[in-house]
């Protein structure tokens, strides 16, 4: 061959090579694009609050969680009754990946019961033992059931030593009045229910509207076939009604400083101040309200209203809410508020019917970890916040939407715990950070901290499947039925009849069961947590 036509040969050779090699690179990209494809897992995340609406996948913490785990995330909230939607998606063996709820709800016993749900100890030993680097020892322990396993994990979770080593735990219970309206009729004592009906009464006659709405002199959480939480359970921590008496489970509702006070808002009602309104709305419709200032005063939790309390500020500073003293017993005894005990607030499981557990479990971890609270809780670093001096530093641009539009923060960062499911308050009370806007929240914290008290102890949680689970229920849905008429009872006879039926209907359903199976929980916890 001659040198020109060689030399033509191998430059055909070299070009050749050449696109061959591109074209492998081009195949690598490509298969390893497809691989990262394969990779990403979405989940259908089940949570059962009506009134969670929060998306995935826009933000910047949803785009930074999908980033680090190659996970998505499509959330699935009731649009009607939680427990109806819940109930019907067990009967129909329909389950989504994951599932969140409160843990006192009877689902949790039934998922597991009926074998529909992973044991996270399992999933953890064979595909993520880091879940057990990341997880609290003593919440393990806790919910640790008698077959060794461990179904679900907690949110919000607290033992007794967290409250021995941090001083600044604050309960969720707070007695509110609007700030300036308190103020105009004078900054009355609240504590006392002649006190108490004065401070409304004045308050209805001297402000009938609020910036062209109707003021609402009383204001509550939600009424529901328990009860209403407000009018209840929180009223009774308020007047330090003891859980226990000579070893006992104590029965408070029967307690005469709650009938005192029950009656006290019975005479309001009977005079117009307790409006159709509190019966009636569900949350969306009290975020409005109180968004737009219309209760004069409430009992109620403050997290649930920080959002609404920020827009408050932005519109006109004076107009929030601020937390005072309010009903005592007659002794004037401090408020007894529970802090979160090591129960927490929701715990999250693992569906059998999610084909990835493996993917979900260290998801699971890494929300957990300390890297996954900083995530969820102050944002991405250089995005939302920097770290000074060992603190974070949240940046002026973020901190402003924070504090005039939460709807606008979810949509656009998602942090400051949009995504609670896994949320760790030990760990994020280091990470505290403070600003005039936000003080206007830190200082209903704040109240509550001298009253805030570990009482996990008393937190009881019953089975459906067995007769004191049964009896309670129907107890339950019995004071919810009464609860409205006491409060809207003509007259205190009528109270005391509506009153000694419902005693008397109560232990038919079998309330000694219900009194015998709480004391023994109690005990039993007390002897768990190392209180006894």
């Amino acid at each position: 061959m001659r040198d020109g036509k060689k030399k033509q040969y191998w430059k055909w050779v070299g070009m050749l090579a050449l696109l061959f090699l591109m074209l492998g690179g081009c195949a690598r990209e490509e298969e390893t694009e497809e691989q990262e494809q394969e990779e990403q897992v979405t989940f259908d995340w089940y949570i059962n609050y009506s009134w969670y609406n929060t998306g995935f996948g826009e933000n910047l913490v949803s785009k930074k969680i999908t980033e680090d785990t190659g996970v998505f995330i499509n959330f699935i909230a009731p649009s009607g009754n939680e427990a109806e939607r819940l109930d019907s998606l067990i009967s129909s063996d329909s389950l989504p990946d994951i599932i969140t709820l409160g843990w006192w709800e009877d689902q949790v016993d039934t998922m597991i019961e009926k074998d529909m749900v992973y044991a996270l100890n399992e999933l953890a030993d064979e595909y993520n033992p880091y879940f057990w680097k990341v997880t609290d020892d003593a919440v393990i322990e806790w919910y640790t059931r008698s077959d060794g396993n461990v179904y679900c994990y907690p949110n919000s979770s607290f033992t007794p030593e967290d409250y021995e080593t941090h001083e600044d735990i604050a309960a969720n219970q707070t007695f509110l009045v609007r700030k300036d309206i308190y103020e105009a009729i004078g900054s009355p004592d609240m504590t006392t229910p002649e006190g108490f009906q004065e401070a409304v009464k004045k308050a209805a006659e001297m402000f009938p509207e609020v910036d062209g709405y109707p003021l609402i002199p009383v204001g509550s959480h939600v009424f529901n076939n328990t009860g209403c939480v407000s009018f209840d359970q929180y009223l009774q921590n308020f007047l330090a009604i003891p859980f226990e008496k000579d070893g006992e489970y104590y029965d408070r509702y029967t307690d005469p400083e709650y009938i005192r006070w029950l009656k006290a808002f019975r005479a309001l009602g009977s005079e117009g101040y307790l409006k159709n309104d509190i019966f009636i709305d569900q949350r969306t419709q009290m975020e409005e309200k109180i968004a737009r200032g219309q209760y004069f005063c409430m009992i109620y939790q403050r997290t649930d209203m920080a959002d609404q309390q920020k827009e408050l500020y932005a519109k006109n500073p004076d107009s929030v809410y601020i937390a005072v003293d309010g009903p005592k017993n007659s002794a004037g005894d401090d408020p007894v508020l529970p802090g979160a005990g090591i129960n927490g607030w929701t715990v999250t499981l693992i569906s059998k019917n999610c084909e990835n557990p493996g993917k979900a479990i260290e998801l699971f971890s890494y929300l957990i970890s300390e890297k996954g609270q900083e995530l969820t809780y102050l944002g991405v670093e250089g995005e939302t916040f920097d770290w000074g001096d060992g603190s974070p530093v949240i940046k002026p641009e973020v901190k402003e939407i924070l504090d005039t539009d939460r709807e606008k923060y979810d949509q656009l960062y998602g942090a400051d715990n949009t995504y609670w499911m896994f949320q760790d308050n030990v760990i994020q009370l280091e990470w505290e950070w403070e600003s005039e806007e936000n003080s206007v929240v830190s200082q209903l914290e704040e109240w509550t901290i001298p009253y805030t008290h570990y009482l996990g102890q008393y937190e009881i949680c019953f089975d459906a499947n067995t007769e004191a689970g049964n009896c309670d229920a129907k107890i339950k849905l019995l004071w919810s039925q009464t609860l409205p008429e006491l409060l809207l009872a003509p007259s205190e006879e009528e109270f005391d009849r509506i009153f000694a039926e419902f005693v008397e209907k109560r232990e038919k359903l079998g309330f000694d069961i219900v009194r015998e199976e709480s004391t023994r929980q109690m005990k039993e916890a007390k002897v768990r947590l190392g209180l006894e």
